[in-house]
């Protein structure tokens, strides 16, 4: 689109813009709430013309990547086997099961923080809690940590450059991961562990059994789901905690209201941006002509902000706003990772507060922002003191 004769109506990459995000995003929702960029092809801020693009996969297709994207970039009826495959993995019984473990690697990481001393939660403390869980639910050996850290790193850096050759040395990376766990449990066969990998490998779409490939893609979807939102999420909770001591003290006195708080604080603060979709037809939205074949960028981080739905969006209202929050998405492609996002975080946070007397912003150092795509913090640094 670098000839594209249109005059942008923004730079999603100006200083300004990345400088703070959430405050851009505001004053273009107020300003122009359907942009075109160089970057971003046409940028919705508001909170219904996203709904109607998640309510509408017939017109806005999710087939928005040029490589394989298990199942995020795929529409029905193609989308509808792999979503069937996929949801059993995160229902109310694997979650209960997989509820311990997570709450193992939790405790430990909690009890493993400084006590009245700064430190980054980013390095110590998201991150950490990110990869251990994702590899613990997948079944991938604690080995993988160190390599999946590093490879988180490039993958956004190599997203945020748009740097198509890095990205795909990034994938390919990724993908030798993939198969050598792959190869592990074939050659180990009725020995292989009886893990979420291992299931995978088991399923069939379409009377057939997925492809390496599917496979890949679909762990590789997962995976920088998990790592990404996961420790930004982390990340933006803990610091709206530091700064709200009385909401900290009321939820470690009644966790029961711990879910849909952090629900609320990640609506005001995203962990995920945005998502994409493209136009498989001309269409008018906010005023603007789109024509067939266009790019769209769905911004969470501005439409679960819109004063339309919310009022004012950073007041702290979790119940008013439940229903509204598009946190996990809509329609056909709602997170269905979710119930495993929720509980996490639930647990995560419950062993947090349960251990920690209090928590406040470090003297004598600033945080700083992640940048697009990516929400939070990529250093934060806090002071805790323990019970």
């Amino acid at each position: 689109m670098a000839d594209d004769p249109r005059t942008p109506d923004w730079n999603p990459r100006a200083d300004e813009v990345l400088g703070d995000q959430i405050r851009a995003y505001d004053t273009m929702r107020a300003q122009c709430p359907v942009a075109w960029s160089d970057y971003q092809h046409w940028t919705l801020f508001r909170h219904g013309d996203v709904m109607r693009v998640l309510e509408d996969h017939q017109t806005f297709s999710s087939a928005a990547s040029s490589h394989l994207s298990v199942p995020n970039s795929m529409d029905p009826p193609e989308h509808t086997p792999y979503r069937e495959i996929i949801e059993p993995y995160f229902s109310p019984q694997a979650m209960r099961e997989f509820e311990p473990t997570c709450r193992s690697i939790a405790r430990n990481l909690v009890d493993s923080l400084p006590d009245s001393q700064p430190f980054d939660v980013v390095e110590r403390f998201s991150r950490a809690f990110a990869l251990q869980i994702q590899c613990a639910f997948m079944g991938w050996p604690d080995s993988l940590h160190e390599p999946l850290r590093e490879w988180v790193l490039k993958n956004h850096r190599a997203t945020l450059a748009s740097d198509r050759q890095a990205m795909a040395d990034v994938a390919h990376e990724f993908d030798g991961y993939i198969h050598d766990l792959l190869e592990t449990r074939r050659q180990a066969g009725p020995n292989a562990p009886r893990d979420v990998t291992t299931s995978l490998m088991e399923e069939t779409v379409n009377d057939r059994t997925m492809t390496d490939e599917e496979l890949t893609s679909l762990m590789r979807n997962w995976t920088v789901g998990e790592l990404g939102t996961i420790s930004s999420s982390v990340s933006i909770l803990l610091s709206y905690l530091a700064e709200h001591p009385d909401l900290r003290q009321s939820l470690a006195n009644d966790t029961t209201e711990l879910t849909d708080a952090i629900d609320e604080i990640l609506r005001m603060d995203a962990p995920l941006m945005s998502n994409r979709r493209i136009t498989t037809r001309e269409v008018e939205i906010g005023g603007r002509a789109i024509p067939a074949g266009e790019k769209v960028t769905v911004m969470w981080a501005s439409a679960n902000r819109d004063e339309r739905v919310f009022g004012d969006p950073d007041a702290f209202c979790p119940h008013k706003n439940r229903d509204q929050n598009l946190l996990y998405g809509a329609g056909i492609h709602v997170c269905p990772g979710a119930p495993l996002a929720r509980m996490e975080l639930r647990v995560l946070m419950e062993e947090f507060l349960s251990a920690v007397h209090t928590v406040e912003p470090a003297t004598d150092a600033h945080p700083e922002r992640a940048v697009f795509p990516t929400g939070g913090f990529s250093y934060l640094p806090l002071t805790i003191k323990k019970q």
